[in-house]
This record gives structure tokens, sequence and C-alpha cells, in this order.
């Protein structure tokens, strides 16, 4: 049995349709209040997405989905196998429209994220100093209210930041979803796992 971590919220939707378009899930999850499911020859865990590398890197889970985003935030210590190609999105900063001028002129700044690494480094590399808001919920609302000039977050399709007036200020990184390993299972269950890994990478299956 192959123990398999999978996001919860707007991720889970695609990656259990990649994984049942390939064959490799015999019937869709669905998130509900059920957080283990039994599909085939996996146990599936439905978590949060930030915690999947934990399950994964904890060797509670053999395989994980996880975003970009989150391994560059955490850098677990786990094999990244293969980028999926769904979920794509980029990380970036944005603020209120008028906050442009600041933000190419100011040399410290304050900044509400989720992703409080890769925002200090990011700053860092472009030889500003900032003060990071590490946030849990909704960051929009930090330069609304005056907590924070700018905010570092996920964006997709912009919509959020648009009913917020906000706008994208500048790009950080592109994220998409990859499926990553752990070590000890990458060795104990290679054959399942590399399996898994060439029926994602193969064609998608003839509809009969």
């Amino acid at each position: 049995m192959i123990r398999l971590a999978l996001p919860r919220g707007r991720l889970l939707k695609e990656t259990v349709e990649l994984l049942f378009s390939k064959g490799i899930l015999k019937e869709r999850v669905e998130e509900g209040r059920r957080l283990t499911l039994r599909v085939g020859e996996f146990e599936v865990l439905l978590v949060k997405p930030f915690d999947v590398p934990v399950y994964v890197e904890k060797g509670i889970a053999d395989l994980g989905v996880c975003g970009m985003d989150v391994l560059m935030e955490l850098r677990p210590e786990v094999y990244r196998l293969l980028d999926l190609g769904i979920g794509a999105c980029r990380i970036s900063v944005a603020g209120k429209p008028e906050s442009r001028e600041l933000y190419s002129k100011a040399s410290y700044l304050r900044v509400a994220t989720k992703y409080p690494r890769i925002t200090e480094e990011f700053f860092r590399s472009k030889g500003v100093k900032v003060e990071v808001l590490t946030l849990s919920g909704s960051v929009e609302i930090a330069p609304l209210v005056g907590l924070s000039d700018f905010i570092v977050d996920l964006v997709q399709t912009g919509r959020t930041l648009k009913e917020n007036g906000l706008v994208e200020i500048e790009e950080v990184a592109r994220s998409t979803a990859w499926l990553i390993c752990n070590r000890a299972s990458f060795r104990n269950k290679r054959e399942g796992v590399l399996r898994i890994v060439k029926k994602i990478s193969s064609p998608d299956r003839e509809t009969p």
C-alpha cells in the first residue's frame, strides 16, 4: 500500500482529475469531512497544502502533491519527482494602484504574506529592507487597512486582487504542482513509486 497526501482546496480537483485520467486513482476523491480514504492500492490523506510536505518528509505519506510555492517556502527534505503541470499560478507582489511609485523608489517596505522566506529573499536580492508580516488568512486586506504597504501572495486569475482594489506589481516566481516523495519510500517502495511516475508521464489513456 502507498500512502498519498493530497492538498485540500483549489488544487484538489485538478490533482484528482489528473490521477484518475492516468488510471492511478480508480475513483474520484472529493473534499468532505473524511480526511483519510482507501482508494484501491492507496490510502489517501487530505491535508492542508502547507502540510503535504511535512507528512511526506516525516514518512507519514510516501507520496504527495504539492505546489512549488510551498516547496520554495518550506524547503523540505523530499525528492521532487515530477512537475505535474497543473495548478499553474505565480507568486507576486501586489498593492494599491497608487503605491506603484512607492514600490519603485522605497528602500524599506512592510509586506504581508504567507511566504516569509520567499519574501525576505526576494526583497534582499533587490537591495530593499523589508519588514515581513506573516499572516495565515487572506492577506489582501493588509494594505487596505494600513497594516502593510504591499503583499506577496499567489495569483492565478487576479480576480481576488481586483475585487479588493489591488493590482499585481511584480512577479516573484512561477508555481505548478509537483509530485514529491519521501526519501526512504523511494528506496523501499521504488517499484511502486516509479510505476506511478511512468503512468503520469505517459500520454493520456484512450477513452473506451
